[in-house]
């Protein structure tokens, strides 16, 4: 079955379909006990689902419609495309694997303390050059920029467990105001 690069199987745009509001980042919420909880299993889980169908528009892209670009491409350029092509491979594995480990960690399947083991931890992610991105074709490229941009998003969170979120004014004046009152 062909379908543009970056398209769910329904048609819908895939790039970043699963992204969490602009400006609002991965932080905990407020409210309730757990809450903040349910919301980043809802993230991880919705993560992975992207993930789980970036890695098979790759898969499709590069046995599929990337054999007819690949074959315009001088030979040296097709040494650096399959290099490339490994690249989004390792990234997407990275990410998925990191995932399956918060959804273990998240159904109890796995203590919370071995997330902490840095084999867990989320793999550096290859560099894609910025002058090698723009040789690659277009859907090459699509696919370049959303696997680093998932990877991004995965490595976000993974930083907010460790690192506080960033300070906000309005919190800032709401716990003043507490205090007053």
């Amino acid at each position: 079955m062909n379908r543009p690069v970056g398209s769910f199987r329904d048609g819908r745009a895939s790039s970043g379909a699963c992204r969490p509001a602009a400006g609002r980042g991965i932080q905990r919420i407020m409210g309730p006990a757990g809450h903040g909880a349910d919301v980043q299993r809802r993230l991880i889980d919705s993560l992975y689902v992207e993930a789980m169908l970036l890695a098979d528009e790759a898969r499709s892209y590069f046995n599929d419609a990337g054999q007819a670009e690949r074959a315009l491409l001088d030979p040296m350029a097709r040494v650096v495309l399959s290099c490339e092509s490994l690249k989004i491979t390792t990234r997407l594995m990275h990410v998925i694997a990191w995932l399956l480990t918060q959804r273990a960690i998240d159904a109890g399947e796995m203590a919370p303390d071995l997330a902490e083991d840095p084999l867990r931890a989320l793999a550096t992610s290859p560099v894609t050059e910025d002058e090698v991105l723009e040789t690659m074709p277009a859907g090459t490229q699509v696919l370049i920029r959303a696997s680093l941009d998932l990877y991004r998003r995965a490595e976000r969170i993974e930083r907010s467990k460790t690192s506080p979120p960033p300070a906000s004014p309005a919190r800032a004046m709401f716990e003043r105001l507490a205090m007053q009152l």
